[in-house]
């Protein structure tokens, strides 16, 4: 099959949406023979890695001319760029349908519900996602925001309600033979008429060589009870949510430790709620860590707690069960397809009070039992290899576009 692929984001070495432009090319590439359009500034990597003869993948460099660059200082204005970008893609793409007979194109990055994708418009059976619609915090859970906070969740369903009248946004969703949404959440955002050609598929992976780095026999320590969360220190994050958990649940463990790894605006304002629950010499604000270190922290720790209200993707969560440890997360998002029963505890959402608790009662549970925690970090590893290597999630990607061309 000649597929051509439009991956904004696709650079070896990354996280986030450079990994999964990068690693779906590779995967597919296996079975196919692809034509990739991405940013020129990902072409130095890119070459480094592959050299100049990449096989079965052609690369096809495109920006952007360079007065138009100013949207993306300082990262204001980059959804504008990207959004002008896809439009540049589509002529790209067009004059490569002229020289190439494709049996498919796939949009892959950015993998957002917000922004079309004009490579739908080429008359050929068009795969969409892994797409996230990143719905905003549950409206019981904005009491808890600052003002500034509450801003960004309003905005954020202005921008939604702009996203599901945008008619090349409508266009790209009719268009598309087959939708990858990341959660039920996802799922759910599009209309009625498009559910039959969405399949659940989560955009997190990783290689068998990262999947050694976070071999569990590295963990070391048998010290205090230890809960980690990470991420950066926004107010959707939920880490005032996981700090008066841990509050509660100390109360019961009082030689258990609290690591928050990560920086961000939020910070002073968490701080002062630790100190005002009285927790200030066990909950610890670790800042930003290079991966080796942060690695180090995720193998002595007990147990990984990811209170996130609206979170698209999570590698984190995923890194952590490879480590063989057991997840506490919310029942939103994509973090709910990656936890399931065997590998940790999802916790509903239907309020910060009842979250709280718990999240609390999930802890203690935990910490009471380390053999329930060895058995779901096992679990854990064991979902990680087979439902989570980016070489098994090639196979479905396959099964995709076939199910894909027979669609149209």
């Amino acid at each position: 099959m000649r597929v051509l692929i439009s991956a904004y984001a696709c650079e070896p070495g990354k996280g986030s949406e450079q990994a999964v432009g990068w690693n779906w090319v590779l995967q597919i590439s296996r079975w196919h023979e692809v034509w990739v359009i991405t940013r020129s500034n990902n072409q130095e990597p890119i070459e480094e890695i592959l050299g100049t003869n990449p096989g079965n993948i052609h690369w096809v460099y495109f920006d952007l001319p360079r007065w138009l660059r100013f949207f993306k200082k300082g990262g204001r204005g980059l959804y504008v760029y990207y959004y002008l970008w896809q439009v540049g893609a589509y002529f790209v793409a067009k004059r490569l349908r002229n020289e190439v007979k494709f049996d498919l194109v796939h949009h892959v990055t950015f993998g957002n519900f917000w922004s079309p994708s004009f490579v739908s418009l080429l008359g050929i059976p068009f795969v969409w996602g892994p797409v996230g619609a990143g719905l905003p915090a549950p409206r019981t859970f904005w009491k808890e925001f600052s003002f500034r906070g509450k801003l960004n969740e309003w905005l954020r369903e202005v921008a939604l309600f702009f996203a599901r009248i945008d008619p090349f946004r409508a266009m790209t969703e009719d268009k598309a033979s087959l939708i990858l949404a990341v959660s039920s959440g996802t799922k759910n955002a599009f209309t009625r008429a498009s559910q039959h050609k969405i399949a659940l598929f989560s955009a997190v992976g990783f290689d068998s060589e990262e999947i050694a780095e976070l071999d569990p026999a590295l963990s070391s320590g048998s010290g205090p009870f230890t809960v980690l969360t990470v991420g950066r220190l926004v107010h959707w994050k939920g880490f005032a949510l996981a700090i008066r958990s841990f509050a509660r649940f100390h109360e019961a463990f009082p030689d258990s430790q609290h690591w928050i790894v990560g920086s961000g605006p939020e910070k002073s304002k968490l701080v002062e709620l630790v100190a005002s629950l009285g927790v200030s010499d066990c909950v610890h604000f670790i800042g930003s860590l290079s991966r080796a270190d942060y690695l180090a922290r995720v193998r002595t720790s007990n147990v990984l707690l990811y209170p996130s209200l609206h979170q698209p993707g999570a590698f984190v969560i995923i890194e952590a069960m490879a480590t063989c440890k057991p997840v506490v997360c919310l029942d939103l998002g994509e973090p709910a397809l990656l936890v399931n029963e065997k590998t940790g505890i999802k916790v509903p959402a239907d309020s910060p009070e009842q979250v709280v608790s718990d999240v609390a009662g999930a802890l203690d549970l935990l910490a009471h039992d380390p053999e329930l925690c060895a058995r779901m970090g096992q679990a854990g590893r064991l979902r990680v290899f087979e439902h989570f290597r980016w070489e098994t999630k090639a196979d479905s990607m396959a099964e995709f576009y076939e199910r894909a061309v027979s669609i149209q």
